[in-house]
């Protein structure tokens, strides 16, 4: 799959990144984990010093794929409302979901404190704002919703968000306790403290072909080279090129556009530096970065053809710029880089965890959507428990034949 183009900020940020060798010899393990992007790095750090024998390969180099173009917005809200999801799953379904997000947050801050490279995690407050007054009733509905799982979140009238912040829109949630991170470094940091650990990470290893072992019960993939490993559990967390190995009928894929600004000496007309994003659809995000730059993103189009895709990324750059500047217009930005990139989700508004008959003792991580690290370490905690621990209760909730309540849903 032909992810991205363009040019991308976040490998920029790390000019010296941890490399690996590549594969030279058979191996035998207990999990192999085939992608080394974020989904990768989150479990191969959470498997790491369990006493298990673990192996990351990666067909191109850590973290050069989806996960170079990652805005990494690390939230607990989603692209389809809390309200709407209750509709589809029941609501107590969805109290756990929005639990686990939070808990995801946690442990996504934790990592970052615990290893050694500094990736840029911040806490973040978001401002949701209503695009258009027919939002504004269901906004406030969500509001309700979050306010009574005990989230910290406060609703502002029309007043308080013009008053506050350079531009005029309607009523808002705002968010405190979400964060930001550097994806790129992130993964980088995992997966150097998983291979101090013992893990085996081996970059320029591209998976080739697999056959399942049901005599011994037991995972065999070569590779391009035509090395073989033998593995018990197989995670596969290769992002969006997980689709080209097993397709998920729920996941469904746009284009989507970003551009990174030069660094500004000042910020003081965005307030706090939130997180900004909208209840349109296709919807604009923002966000700040750690050497105060912007990351402006969104424009979405129905496409998932990488030539019309990337045919438009000179327009959506120069209308993400006037975008940008219409909403901060004191701050004096102007465009670094530019991107255009697959954006998967899942239809039904959950990521999925793949488990599918055609390939016994497989996880595949589908962390589809626009919280894809949050997502990404909600479903990797699940797997790593079942691993561990023989059972996680959450597995249910994130299958990818989870029961809905309604039929259709799209």
């Amino acid at each position: 799959m032909n992810v991205q183009s363009g040019t991308y900020y976040w490998p920029a940020t790390l000019a010296d990144p941890p490399t690996y060798p590549y594969l030279t010899e058979d191996l035998s393990c207990d999990v192999l984990i085939v992608g080394g992007g974020s989904s990768g790095a989150q479990s191969a750090y959470a498997l790491a010093g369990q006493g298990l024998a673990v192996v990351v390969i990666e067909k191109n180099t850590v973290g050069s794929g989806s996960t170079a173009t990652n805005t990494a917005l690390i939230q607990y809200s989603g692209e389809k409302l809390f309200t709407d999801l209750i509709h589809t799953f029941g609501q107590s379904a969805i109290d756990r979901h929005l639990a686990l997000l939070h808990q995801a947050i946690d442990d996504i801050e934790a990592a970052s404190r615990l290893v050694e490279m500094d990736t840029e995690f911040r806490r973040r407050n978001t401002l949701y704002f209503a695009s258009c007054e027919e939002d504004v009733a269901k906004l406030h509905a969500e509001y309700q919703y979050l306010r009574s799982q005990g989230c910290q979140v406060e609703y502002w009238e029309e007043e308080r968000v013009n008053a506050l912040y350079p531009f005029a829109h309607h009523t808002a949630i705002y968010s405190r306790n979400d964060g930001e991170l550097n994806p790129f470094k992130y993964t980088h940091a995992l997966l150097q403290h998983a291979a101090a650990r013992g893990v085996r990470v081996f970059e320029h290893t591209a998976m080739n072909g697999h056959r399942y072992d049901r005599e011994r019960e037991r995972m065999l993939v070569t590779t391009r080279s035509g090395r073989q490993i033998d593995a018990g559990r197989v995670i596969f967390a290769a992002g969006y090129e997980g689709i080209d190995i097993r397709k998920e009928p729920q996941a469904s894929f746009v284009s989507t556009y970003t551009v990174t600004t030069e660094p500004v000496d000042d910020f003081s007309a965005w307030p706090e530096r939130t997180l900004i994003w909208e209840t349109a659809r296709p919807y604009l995000y923002l966000r700040t970065t750690a050497d105060n730059r912007a990351i402006i993103g969104g424009l979405d189009e129905t496409t998932d053809i990488a030539e019309q895709r990337d045919n438009k990324l000179h327009h959506r750059q120069q209308m993400l710029m006037d975008a940008l500047r219409q909403r901060f217009p004191a701050i004096p930005f102007e465009p670094a880089y530019a991107c255009a990139a697959f954006y998967g989700g899942i239809r039904d508004g959950l990521p999925v965890i793949g488990r599918y008959d055609d390939y016994p003792r497989c996880d595949f991580i589908f962390a589809f959507g626009d919280n894809g690290t949050v997502y990404s370490q909600t479903l990797v905690r699940a797997i790593a428990d079942d691993i561990l621990h023989g059972h996680s209760p959450d597995l249910e909730l994130y299958r990818h034949d989870r029961p809905v309540l309604k039929v259709g849903v799209e």
